[in-house]
Formats: C-alpha cells, sequence, structure tokens
C-alpha cells in the first residue's frame, strides 16, 4: 500500500462484504419463520448465516490488527489519554442516551453500514436456537453474523481521550467498527466523522420485532 492510499480518508476501518447484507437477510426471514411458528425453517437460516467469510472480516480488523487496515498514524495536538479517574463520567452513555441515539441513527453502523442487533435480540434467540446460534467465549466460537453486527454505542471521540457520553458523541456502530478502533480518535486511523454523512434509512428493524412480540 502506498503512502497516498495509506493516508487517504475513508468512511470505516474496512469495508464490508457482501456475505453481511446476505447473512443479515438470512436472519430477517429467521424472525419471520420464527414468528410464524416454522422453527425448523427458522433454524436452518440462523445456521446459514453464520459464514466463515464474515468471521474473516471482522477478525481482520479486530483480532489481528493488521497495520493496512488500522492505518494509524501520528496526529499533532491529539488529546491525550486520560488516567480512568480524569474521565468523563458516565464512561457510557445511560439508557436515556442509548435510546435517544438509536431514535436517531436506527440499526445501521453509521461507518460501514452494516446492519446491526441488539444482544437482547440476540440472547432471545438463542434460548430457542442454541445449536444454530453458537456463541462460545472465544471469537471463533460464536456465530459469525452475531458477533459481527453486535450493536454498540461507541464514543466518536473516546471516552478515554476527553469525550463524554452525551448523545452528541455517541454513534451506534458494529461490534468490528467499535472494538477495531478502541481508545483512538478518528483522526488517528484516518476515518472520517459519521455525523457528517446522512443516516442510512431502511426497512432493517434490527430484529426488534421478535422482543415487541413477546411484551405482548
Amino acid at each position: 500500500m502506498d503512502r497516498i492510499d495509506f493516508h487517504a480518508p475513508r468512511r470505516c476501518l474496512l469495508e464490508p462484504i457482501q456475505a453481511i447484507f446476505d447473512a443479515a437477510k438470512n436472519l430477517d426471514d429467521a424472525v419471520d419463520a420464527h414468528l410464524a411458528g416454522d422453527r425448523t425453517a427458522a433454524d436452518a437460516l440462523i445456521l446459514e448465516a453464520d459464514r466463515p467469510e464474515i468471521y474473516r472480516w471482522t477478525d481482520a480488523i479486530w483480532g489481528r490488527h493488521v497495520a493496512e487496515i488500522l492505518r494509524i498514524r501520528p496526529v499533532a495536538n491529539a488529546p491525550p489519554t486520560l488516567r480512568k479517574d480524569d474521565r468523563p463520567i458516565p464512561r457510557a452513555p445511560v439508557a436515556e442516551t442509548r435510546r435517544r441515539v438509536i431514535d436517531r441513527d436506527g440499526y445501521h453502523c453509521r461507518f460501514c453500514g452494516i446492519p446491526v442487533i441488539d444482544r437482547r435480540v440476540r440472547s432471545m434467540l438463542r434460548e430457542h436456537y442454541p445449536i444454530a446460534l453458537r456463541w462460545g467465549r472465544t471469537n471463533n466460537q460464536q456465530h459469525a453474523a452475531f458477533q459481527c453486527m453486535w450493536l454498540q454505542y461507541d464514543h466518536v471521540l473516546p471516552n478515554g481521550r476527553g469525550g463524554d457520553s452525551s448523545a452528541d458523541n455517541i454513534v451506534v456502530t458494529c461490534a468490528p467498527c467499535n472494538f477495531g478502533r478502541m481508545e483512538r480518535t478518528l483522526e488517528e486511523v484516518g476515518v472520517l466523522d459519521p455525523r457528517s454523512r446522512p443516516v442510512i434509512r431502511s426497512a432493517w428493524d434490527g430484529l426488534e420485532r421478535i422482543r415487541r412480540q413477546k411484551k405482548k
């Protein structure tokens, strides 16, 4: 990778692959099948969404820390890393802030744009499909699509660098975009501010309809 490409601005650490969107369609259909009472079809669709190429994409961002993906560079006058006692409180967004951010951002990563799913939806589905929706203790023991599409509330300016947990500094992201960047600023990895782009609007509901159905 030449120097011009290395320093070129980009919207995310690594552009998503088509398999992620195909898996999201599998999971969307799986929830429809589950709600219609077709557990066999739902199980098969969840299993189909567990694709090795998705795991490899995720692992390239947060696992192996490939220099060509992270593209970390020094930034003049970057905010320092603060001691934990000096970081803004609360360090994570409270429930009301999370609701406001979801209302604003929906269920797509503000960086790479992939569909995302709240962990509570994953946990609910896993109760019904514990084999198809595997979720072990290590990354390679977890369902690739649910791992990749795991909804996060990410600080645009990291909390460890002085960023607060207000809705203005929090965006919805996928797990790879969140954990890949960690405490680095956007400038340090050459990623554009996601707040400068329109929010993605689509029919994707984060599979939240399964939670709404349970509450009825």
